[in-house]
């Protein structure tokens, strides 16, 4: 069974800093790019970056020179450091994997940026 478990996330200050993490579970970790999204109270759900298998790497314009996705194959994890954030970062980050087959999601973890 997939899995896919975010962790990191948490209030900070505007101008501040936090770093996300996405644990994956299974077998798909390999063959899947990876993403972040978010989903903010009356938004809908948007991309925030993602990474194929490659390291190719993908960003929303608005994250675009603050965010930074990476990935460790090793632990099977996928990471989203967030530096300069704003207010309007403030949303439910989700974890997803997307294969040829499907695609997975995590529970997501909330970032609230506020001082």
């Amino acid at each position: 069974q997939v899995q896919l478990v975010e962790s990191g996330g948490g209030l900070v200050q505007p101008g501040g800093s936090l770093s996300l993490s996405c644990a994956a579970s299974g077998s798909i970790f390999s063959r899947s790019v990876m993403g972040w999204f978010r989903q903010a109270p009356g938004k809908q759900r948007e991309l925030v970056a993602a990474i194929t298998t490659g390291g190719t790497t993908n960003y929303a314009d608005s994250v675009k020179g603050r965010f930074t996705i990476s990935r460790d194959f090793a632990k099977n994890t996928v990471y989203l450091q967030m530096n300069s954030l704003n207010p309007e970062d403030t949303a439910v980050y989700y974890c997803n994997a997307k294969t040829s087959a499907r695609v997975y999601w995590g529970r997501g973890t909330q970032v609230t940026v506020s001082s």
